[in-house]
């Protein structure tokens, strides 16, 4: 279908909003109450350093809450108070923090249900109002709430919609999209669904697989069962890698996806030649500002002398995740937490450890001095952070005397 032209119609409809209810003000005071902290402003005038007694917390300069976060949070809120009477309802969590969504529950804004792992659209009738998260929604998502007549309110971030324009530029050369995601993620699926023909690859690994296909072919049976539900239907890998454009997850980590492009036009130039490049190779700087800021500061962190760190953000946020895996290639103790609720009773926490299950430390955080860093992903509030931080400080006060 023209994704493009169904798009321009949906923005064109009385029933599409993408922009403010006229209650902007309003909404960041209360936000402002609920997700910010003194303390952490306190904490960035003092260099994003704070010392209590024998703990030094140390702050990366770039954390928490994005602009797109809050754009689409503050829109959440809006439009329950523009909507004080009508149903409703968001197509999946806001963002990725378990918090931000809880007070939504409160807010009486229902989350769609699933039915084996399918979203089930049948409770929502015409005249309700559907929110679309910060990471979007499926075009299939869209024409169900338009056909419905349903009011849409449009969160998606603005960066997602950049990589949406591109995966479309693709489309319309008939060039199949390598998808730098996670296929199961909300935010590839939106995507994909905006792409002709596409391949998702999860890491530097599966590119160079694919490359490898594109250069010397292979076993087609392989390539497919490697790649099961990460391709569009009908693809073909011996003729629809032929032309190929570059897109990503915005949240993914910022220098994997950078070394994919430069691998796939270094296999393109390898297989075609340089006065063939542009025939079959197209690429264009899809990755987020924020996901970028975030993980550069967490590099500059990971630099100094800590004895642990502690990153803070929802279990399925992938940004997040990925802040995570920094300090783990950094041999430096990790735990991602979502949550201070995690911490305690006693020195104790629960985890979760890179692509493992939850797990119970004892006694996580060290006797003596110790210098604790801590970031937190895009979808964390900065509350969230103090009180985390408030939690080691209380610890370490109970071993200390």
């Amino acid at each position: 279908m023209d994704t493009k032209a169904f798009k321009r119609s949906l923005q064109q409809s009385e029933n599409y909003h993408r922009k403010s209810f006229g209650h902007a003000a309003e909404v960041m005071e209360v936000m402002d109450s609920e997700y910010q902290s003194q303390l952490i402003q306190e904490i960035r005038q003092n260099n994003y350093r704070l010392q209590r007694g024998n703990v030094t917390i140390r702050l990366a300069e770039a954390f928490g809450f994005c602009w797109g976060v809050e754009r689409a949070v503050a829109m959440a809120y809006e439009t329950r108070q523009h909507f004080p009477q009508e149903r409703i309802w968001i197509t999946n969590e806001i963002i990725h923090n378990p918090s931000v969504n809880q007070r939504l529950r409160e807010m009486e804004v229902d989350f769609v249900p699933t039915q084996k792992g399918e979203k089930d659209f049948s409770q929502i009738e015409t005249g309700d109002v559907v929110i679309l998260p910060a990471f979007g929604a499926s075009v299939v998502e869209m024409q169900i709430l338009d056909e419905k007549g349903c009011k849409i309110v449009d969160t998606t971030c603005p960066w997602v919609s950049k990589v949406w324009n591109s995966v479309e530029k693709h489309k319309k050369r008939q060039y199949t999209s390598i998808i730098h995601g996670k296929y199961a993620h909300e935010e590839t699926i939106a995507t994909s669904s905006f792409a002709g023909m596409y391949l998702v690859v999860l890491n530097l690994e599966q590119a160079n697989y694919v490359s490898n296909y594109i250069l010397e072919g292979g076993n087609k049976t392989e390539f497919l069962e490697k790649f099961k539900n990460a391709y569009s239907v009908g693809f073909d890998p011996d003729k629809d890698l032929a032309c190929i454009g570059i897109a990503n997850q915005t949240t993914m980590l910022k220098s994997e996806t950078e070394q994919i492009g430069k691998l796939f036009e270094k296999t393109i130039l390898k297989k075609y030649g340089p006065t063939a490049l542009n025939e079959h190779f197209m690429s264009f700087n899809t990755i987020c500002d924020a996901t970028q800021e975030r993980q550069d500061a967490m590099f500059d962190l990971v630099k100094e002398n800590l004895s642990l760190m502690v990153v803070i953000g929802g279990y399925n946020s992938s940004n997040t995740t990925h802040l995570q895996e920094i300090s783990v290639e950094h041999n430096i103790p990790s735990y991602h937490i979502d949550s201070a609720s995690r911490i305690g009773p006693g020195n104790r926490v629960e985890h979760k450890p890179l692509d493992k299950d939850l797990e119970v430390v004892e006694n996580w955080l060290p006797e003596g001095e110790i210098c604790v860093g801590v970031t937190s992903g895009a979808s964390t509030p900065d509350k969230v952070v103090e009180e985390v931080m408030e939690k080691i400080f209380a610890i370490k006060g109970v071993i200390n005397s």
